[in-house]
């Protein structure tokens, strides 16, 4: 890869829980990645515009107060749609059929709460490095 990779990350939904989503911000950023944070209460439509906009490498979306799955699916639907080839990464709380439907929908990874952060990191940098 010729430059940082950049990676979005969003909040989805209702969701204003924002500690864990900064902290993966700040060890992207100091690990090399551009980090682009959309902050709070974001729906899909805003994250995939955004990513297309700023040439993510990858797109990290976050809830801990529900929807992830559906949020997280509509995303990559979205993506999908616009010919976007750009991995999603989810994080946060979800029931386990949720977290299968992500990932059958084509969401990369799933964390749930209490991930180690250098395991985030490496998945980032994991799926940039394989599209670049």
């Amino acid at each position: 890869m010729s430059r940082a990779p950049r990676v979005v990350l969003a909040k989805v939904g209702l969701d204003g829980h924002d500690a864990g989503i900064l902290l993966i911000a700040k060890r992207l950023t100091a690990a090399g990645a551009e980090v682009v944070y959309l902050g709070k209460r974001n729906l899909p439509d805003a994250i995939v515009a955004a990513a297309i906009a700023e040439d993510a490498d990858a797109v990290g979306v976050s809830s801990l107060s529900g929807g992830l799955g559906e949020f997280g699916i509509e995303v990559v639907r979205l993506l999908a749609d616009r010919a976007a080839d750009i991995p999603v990464i989810s994080g946060g709380i979800a029931e386990d059929a949720e977290v299968r439907a992500l990932l059958d929908a084509g969401v990369t990874h799933h964390f749930g709460p209490g991930e180690p952060i250098a395991d985030v990191v490496a998945k980032f940098f994991e799926v940039t490095a394989d599209g670049n």
